[in-house]
């Protein structure tokens, strides 16, 4: 396995929303909430003083086009009321009032924006990988391309063979559930593509509207952490079978791993109000499970060289800083501190979900890193699932 990967584009979203913000409106909307007078020491726990979403706090929280009637309409109401004892003129008002009651947002008022948005900024970020990669639309003959938040069919690869345009023979192939994992698992896919014939150019798009998870009427306490570690993020880049002058990454080798029994750790559900991300709190240790056996996938592989050999860098979006302070931790005795600085920078502005690893390799490409670096990236993902890949920086 060897392919070669050109620095990536990252499209952040471009409404500035500060955790400050995020306090103000969940504390005026859930004053009486179990949490409430903790959400100050939560909300500086994430690190995160502000992120980029693709859509503005207000288009969030807004208020849908319906009211409090029951979706049977007046007529039933009406009737339901009467005949539960209520006077014409008691009805009249209760009519008034629920007419009057602003209902939350249906899914298709939430998602349609998003979508729109995450069809935009994964155009924006597909030229961007191309002009960096010095090839045109008509250079690309694969698309992999995930998008997790917004649900959609066709999907985001439809959507960009039309807005590049792409030729007509691209291959496409959409893999919205990958959600985290998709920067990882992007570029295992597109490396056996391009290793089973090096002239083919692969083009990675991934965009995440993970702000379409922010749910005003939710109470609890995971959709308060989950208000305050989001952001919004597009990504792309290309993956080819032959070195190039803009090549910058090697990658040699991949591993994937899935655990059993995790799948309903960390889930998205989608409610009358649009998309919840729901986690638990047994999913930072199972997480963790997943990197115990990457380091292990690691050991194995350099077993000739273990005194000697360590990355030089390590680009992983594990889902939170619990777990990179456990992968901290847990790293083989005389690897180098600091191999995840990029990492948590990265988080200092929000959880990128499938974006993130290309995020962080964004990062150490910007810091320029040395030629030779030995790297490796990894991700884990609801499923619990995970991907991770070693190379070399050119």
């Amino acid at each position: 396995m060897a392919a070669y990967l050109c620095p990536p584009a990252v499209i952040h979203g471009e409404h500035v929303v500060q955790t400050s913000q995020i306090v103000a409106e969940v504390r005026g909307r859930h004053p009486h909430a179990a949490w409430a007078p903790r959400i100050d020491g939560i909300a500086a726990s994430t690190g995160i003083e502000s992120r980029g979403w693709m859509l503005p706090l207000e288009a969030a929280v807004a208020p849908g086009s319906g009211n409090g009637l029951p979706a049977a309409g007046v007529g039933p109401t009406r009737e339901a009321l009467a005949g539960d004892g209520f006077s014409e003129q008691d009805v009249d008002r209760v009519i008034a009032a629920l007419e009057a009651m602003p209902a939350p947002q249906t899914v298709q008022e939430r998602t349609a924006p998003a979508w729109a948005a995450v069809q935009s900024s994964g155009e924006h970020a597909a030229r961007g990988a191309l002009q960096i990669a010095g090839l045109d639309a008509a250079d690309v003959d694969c698309l992999i391309t995930s998008h997790s938040t917004t649900p959609a069919l066709p999907g985001l690869d439809v959507a960009l063979a039309n807005r590049l345009p792409l030729r007509g023979d691209v291959m496409l192939l959409p893999a919205t559930q990958w959600a985290c994992i998709a920067g990882t698992r992007s570029l295992a896919l597109a490396a056996d593509l391009v290793s089973a014939d090096p002239d083919r150019v692969v083009l990675v798009v991934i965009a995440e509207a993970l702000s379409t998870t922010y749910q005003p009427a939710d109470d609890t306490l995971e959709s308060l952490i989950v208000r305050l570690l989001f952001a919004d993020t597009a990504v792309a880049a290309v993956v080819t079978g032959r070195p190039t002058p803009e090549s910058v990454l090697r990658l040699d080798a991949a591993w994937h791993h899935t655990l059993p029994g995790t799948k309903d750790l960390h889930r998205l559900e989608t409610r009358e109000d649009g998309t919840h991300f729901v986690m638990d709190r047994r999913g930072p240790r199972a997480v963790q499970e997943t990197v115990t056996a990457m380091w292990e996938w690691l050991r194995v592989r350099y077993q000739d060289d273990p005194a000697s050999w360590h990355p030089d860098v390590l680009l992983a979006h594990p889902g939170g800083t619990r777990v990179l302070e456990y992968m901290e931790q847990t790293m083989p005795d005389g690897w180098p501190s600091g191999l995840l600085d990029y990492s948590r920078d990265s988080y200092t502005s929000g959880n990128r979900g499938g974006a993130a690893v290309f995020d962080i390799m964004r990062r150490a490409y910007d810091a320029g890193q040395e030629r030779g670096s030995r790297t490796v990236l990894y991700a884990a993902a609801p499923g619990l699932t995970a991907t991770a890949l070693e190379g070399e920086w050119l």
